[in-house]
């Protein structure tokens, strides 16, 4: 790995640095950006933009390497409707041929502002009841420039009696967060790098809850949904959120936002989201992701996740990943801190929250580090190299993705970072964990506005050198650079319990399975025959070199009967235990495209699902991990400033 000086470019270093900025942009006129949101029902949103110009050639871009994302997917091609006016006449204007962002124009003698209006065609997160603006849908600015150096001021319209939800502070008179009718809110200058750092989210069924009012600064989460009982969440969940402002605030010991708003959308419709912002974060899950115990146990882990973003990806952040535009590539070689460290923390912080008991926290490690142990694509790739390879990884499909291995960096860092905290616990007897690094990497500074200071691969080991001096540039690289034939085990093994396989789905599992859902995929036959397949048989993934594989079954493919039977789950389910122990194959018809072929599979170990057994004689510090570090509130917030 690349040893890279240590940088620090935070956003505001002090009073004197907030004078600054504040002159430069007394200085420099902002950009002034109205968002118009009233068509969003029709999956149409507009902008109207006025830039300060001067004469002669202009470039304009829109963001194309969107933080977060990890990859390109600025939205140019749902981008219509482009019109340049100056003084009321119009600009001709030219696409880039290369940079297909950026638009050039000629800015006439004696104009000082050019106004473009611009409309996007908008695929997700939309419904009929609730819209969410990522402000690159909509930015346009000059090119070849710092993002955090273009000031902008931002309005915003949305249809008549939608509430709205966002991190900006808005300006001047209106009921905010709902606004009058026909009326635009307004907010304070920001500038582009921190504007498309705060996402919106509006609806008709809106509810704003305060969080944990003892903590400071202030935490609200905002919901919208597409049905009006769906966003007045239940007194559980907010006892549970309530007590996750104040663990993390007890882990993470600093804040580096002026207020924090989870941003939450329940809808079939407007689709699955998790995507942070320093200040707030835009989450979305099915219309009953909080209806009850089961469907919260479903999205247990995403308020945590994107909540320690805040932290670990927005305030601190690796060097590769913080660039200067939305035009550079981003550098994903140490997103195994970035997201996996993170996935840790926002697991373990659910279960230290009550989104989930800790042996449900147990149920999901065994599903993750066994999905890990059976990746057969880890004898070929490192972690690092889907870190490094993330921006082509992330929309591919699941066939073959064993072997082609994915964004493998979330699960892959998990265990490495709780592999981390219990030979800390081991070495010190307890009395140390990754707790105290969480204090030191991403608590150093102080409580401060919103920051960037980007760190890298030495900064780590320096940090876990100050909670227990250890080898931890060999711990580190061998784990990440190197190929692992299996998962790193050490951390459970060290937290005092094991991975074992039994014949039936653990908890969690089973309470997964039941409300079924897009997250479900049918039956999963991974640790036995090596299939994930549909409800209707279809298979999705072979596990390359397990038992379906070397019977030749491919993904696409699709069971049409088991042992002379029409296909079923529970039917398939028993041929797998009525074969174990003897020398009878399972019989298989399974239709390839328009033909049909027998396959007998020669299988006859019985169903095998993880799970979690404890070693006894061993400290039991993944139960330690999970313990709350504050005491539980009981009473829930209330909600304030409703929508219909």
């Amino acid at each position: 790995m690349n040893r890279l000086p240590r940088l620090a470019l935070p956003l505001v270093t002090s009073f004197s640095a907030v004078c600054a900025l504040a002159a430069v942009y007394a200085q420099r006129p902002p950009i002034q950006i109205t968002a118009d949101l009233s068509d969003a029902p029709r999956k149409l949103y507009h902008a109207e933009i006025d830039l300060p110009v001067t004469a002669g050639p202009l470039t304009l871009t829109m963001p194309r390497w969107i933080p977060g994302n990890h990859r390109p997917t600025g939205p140019v091609e749902e981008i219509t409707g482009v019109v340049f006016t100056a003084n009321g006449q119009p600009i001709q204007w030219r696409r880039d041929d290369v940079d297909l962002y950026q638009f050039h124009l000629i800015v006439p003698n004696g104009v000082s502002t050019i106004h473009a209006h611009l409309d996007c065609i908008v695929t997700k997160r939309v419904s009929q009841k609730l819209a969410v603006l990522e402000w690159e849908k909509l930015l346009l600015y000059p090119a070849s420039t710092p993002v955090r150096d273009i000031p902008i001021q931002p309005s915003l319209i949305v249809p008549a009696g939608w509430g709205i939800g966002t991190a900006l502070t808005p300006i001047g008179s209106g009921s905010y967060p709902v606004p009058a009718a026909g009326s635009t809110t307004h907010y304070a200058a920001t500038n582009v790098e921190q504007l498309q750092d705060s996402a919106v989210i509006t609806g008709q069924y809106f509810h704003e809850f305060p969080l944990a009012p003892s903590i400071t600064p202030k935490h609200f989460i905002d919901v919208a949904s597409d049905y009006p009982e769906d966003s007045n969440l239940r007194p559980a969940v907010l006892a549970a959120l309530n007590n996750l402002v104040r663990e993390t605030d007890a882990l993470y010991g600093s804040h580096h936002y002026n207020v924090y708003h989870f941003l939450l959308t329940l809808s079939d419709v407007a689709g699955n989201e998790g995507l942070e912002h320093g200040q707030s974060s835009d989450n979305g899950v099915g219309e009953k992701g909080y209806a009850d115990d089961a469907h919260q146990l479903l999205e247990a882990e995403l308020l945590p996740h994107e909540f320690t973003h805040s932290w670990n990806g927005k305030y601190r952040r690796p060097v590769g990943l913080y660039q200067p535009d939305f035009a550079t590539a981003q550098q994903g070689a140490l997103l195994w801190v970035y997201e996996g460290m993170t996935k840790y923390l926002g697991d373990l912080l659910a279960a230290r929250s009550g989104l989930e008991t800790q042996a449900q926290y147990r149920d999901f490690l065994a599903n993750s580090e066994a999905s890990l142990e059976y990746r057969p694509g880890r004898e070929w790739r490192s972690t690092s190299d889907t870190a490094i390879a993330a921006s082509i990884l992330r929309d591919d499909g699941p066939e073959w993705s064993n072997w082609r291995r994915g964004q493998d960096y979330y699960q892959e860092g998990e265990l490495l970072w709780l592999d981390a905290d219990t030979l800390i616990r081991k070495l010190t007897q307890n009395k140390k964990s990754l707790d105290d690094f969480q204090r030191i990497f991403l608590g150093k500074g102080g409580n401060t506005g919103p920051m960037i200071v980007p760190y890298n691969f030495d900064e780590l080991v320096s940090d876990l050198n100050m909670v227990f001096p250890y080898d931890w540039a060999t711990f580190l690289h061998e784990r990440v650079d190197k190929i692992n034939p299996h998962a790193d085990l050490a951390g459970i093994e060290q937290g005092g319990y094991k991975l074992v396989f039994k014949d039936q789905p653990n908890a969690v599992s089973r309470i997964v399975a039941s409300i079924g859902g897009p997250r479900v995929r049918g039956l999963n036959c991974w640790y036995s025959i090596g299939l994930r397949l549909g409800g209707d048989g279809s298979i999705s993934d072979v596990r390359w070199n397990g038992p379906a594989d070397k019977a030749r079954l491919a993904p696409g493919e699709k069971i049409i009967a088991v042992n002379g039977q029409i296909f079923s789950n529970d039917l398939l389910r028993a041929g797998i235990r009525g074969a174990k122990g003897n020398s009878e194959p399972i019989h298989l018809i399974v239709q390839a495209d328009s033909f049909v072929s027998m396959v007998d599979l020669d299988y006859h170990e019985g169903e095998r699902y993880p799970a979690l057994e404890r070693v006894e004689g061993i400290p039991a510090y993944l139960d330690d991990i999970t313990k709350p570090l504050t005491t539980p509130e009981k009473a829930p917030a209330a909600p304030v400033n409703s929508g219909q």
